[in-house]
């Protein structure tokens, strides 16, 4: 996108020729509570004039307070937390867990997915070429199966299988939310063949879906699951949340990152999370959700997919085109590997006159 934004404030950006912009993509979901929250802003400088990094060699209480923070607001009995720098990362660990415990190889995953660039992530991302270059790095076994089908996901897993990786709402295929019924099969396969079941939350994660954890929107609970994008408001961090079941086996230095759980974005994402909280900021995804999804439909896009604040609006033309458009009228949207769905991903904090004027600009688009 075309654009040079110096500043931001709430859901705006500001550009180098002073103009405001609406954004209603945050960045890729990382601006949960907005652009430059006030209180995440005075966490990350009160925070740096004190300690500005140390590793993991010693313990932190910031690092310390995070996993706290992190395990209660997870379902049970997720409460072991591994602090990393982003998805990804995140990603390959909970699938070095998995396959650590089960001592198989095979990871199971869903069409439409998207788990990262690293090559073990790649591995388990939709997609010809990022397949490809999986492939030829020679990453262990990786199958994937068709979107939602219960029936295709059985047939997948035999005693070569060590985990199911899923995304509960998919983010990058366009908002499509998984059925409950998927995957609660998901979690009754995985009891009955010894699989582990991971959910990858770094889109969907963080209030974004109606809940804190998409895990306890859909009511199915994983072995473990990954967080990232808009855990720490534009920091850069992630978080294996897991069972003790797949953590109690390890040793000192059996998973470590240098700069993971650093003070810094430790104390931003903890200012965040408790923006999220003090302005009920979940609540507000739920209700202004509903308000973009019942707008839409009433300016005739067809479907609307997803929960809370990622939200897929299925039209009929070229979601590029649509994009193009509100760009030209200053709101910032997003696409999918779907050329008919154009995404919203806006802060959590995306007011109710925000999603009026997102709508009012979209009407104008569609004509």
């Amino acid at each position: 996108m075309p654009i040079r934004p110096v500043r931001g404030h709430g859901s705006w950006l500001v550009d180098e020729d002073g103009a405001e912009w609406l954004d209603a993509y945050g960045g890729h979901a990382v601006a949960s509570t907005g652009h430059s929250h006030p209180d995440v802003v005075r966490a990350i400088a009160e925070q740096a004039e004190q300690l500005l990094f140390y590793s993991t060699a010693v313990p932190l209480p910031q690092r310390e307070a995070l996993a706290e923070a992190l395990a209660e607001r997870c379902p049970a009995p997720l409460g072991r937390v591994f602090l990393c720098n982003s998805g990804a990362e995140a990603n390959e660990n909970a699938l070095h867990l998995a396959r650590r415990h089960t001592g198989r190889q095979t990871i199971v995953s869903v069409r439409g997915g998207w788990h990262g660039r690293t090559v073990a992530t790649l591995a388990c991302t939709d997609g010809a070429r990022y397949e490809e270059a999986a492939r030829r790095a020679g990453i262990p076994l990786s199958r994937k199966v068709p979107f939602d089908d219960v029936a295709a996901l059985d047939a997948a897993m035999d005693d070569r299988v060590a985990a199911v990786l899923v995304e509960p709402v998919q983010g990058f295929a366009g908002a499509r939310d998984c059925s409950p019924a998927f995957l609660a099969a998901a979690r009754r396969l995985c009891d009955e063949r010894g699989a582990v079941l991971l959910f990858d939350e770094i889109q969907c994660g963080v209030g974004r879906c109606g809940a804190f954890s998409a895990a306890e929107a859909f009511g199915v609970t994983p072995d473990a699951l990954t967080f990232a994008k808009g855990l720490a408001g534009g920091l850069p961090i992630g978080a294996v949340v897991a069972s003790p079941m797949l953590t109690d086996a390890l040793v000192p230095g059996d998973l470590g990152s240098t700069f993971g759980g650093g003070p810094v974005p430790c104390a931003a994402a903890l200012a965040n999370l408790a923006v999220i909280e003090r302005e009920r900021l979940i609540e507000n995804a739920v209700a202004v959700g509903e308000q973009l999804a019942r707008g839409a439909k009433s300016l005739g896009v067809r479907k609307v997919s997803g929960r809370g604040l990622l939200l897929g609006l299925h039209v009929d033309r070229s979601a590029v085109e649509v994009q193009r458009a509100l760009f030209a009228r200053r709101v910032l949207t997003g696409t999918s590997t779907d050329p008919n769905v154009l995404r919203l991903l806006p802060p959590l904090s995306f007011s109710s006159r925000e999603a009026d004027l997102l709508l009012a600009a979209l009407e104008e688009v569609l004509g």
